[in-house]
């Protein structure tokens, strides 16, 4: 068994929103949605393992909800290679950065966050 996708909800309109965090701030890759799916709006990104893009390394669905509430616990880990540089990005958009628990998993370091919705996001690298 193997986790294909993880999706987190976005209110109607939403994908722009969606696309500054998960896109520009995380470094996924927007991928075109399937026809038969492109009516009920959102989004999906990828991000992949390796330079030539074959391999998919984590795969996140926004999708619209309404009524829309933001994940608050719940919420997808992202492990990446520098967990500094993403941590920046995402500040420098003015995503908040919480690196108040950043050494308690072992074996990685890590931070918290919120997308532009609200829903929970947590970013870890692993210790050398």
């Amino acid at each position: 068994m193997r986790l294909h996708h993880v999706q987190v909800a976005c209110p109607p309109g939403g994908e722009d929103v969606a696309r500054r965090f998960y896109a520009d701030g995380l470094g996924m890759s927007e991928v075109d949605k399937p026809a038969d799916l492109v009516a009920r709006g959102g989004c999906w990104f990828r991000a992949y393992d390796g330079e030539g893009r074959t391999t998919v390394g984590a795969e996140l669905h926004v999708g619209v909800e309404d009524p829309f509430a933001p994940a608050r616990k719940a919420h997808p880990a992202f492990v990446v290679d520098d967990l500094d540089a993403v941590a920046g990005r995402l500040r420098h958009l003015g995503f908040d950065v919480d690196e108040s628990q950043r050494d308690t998993f072992p074996g990685h370091v890590r931070f918290h966050t919120f997308d532009g919705h609200g829903n929970r996001v947590e970013v870890l690298a692993a210790t050398p």
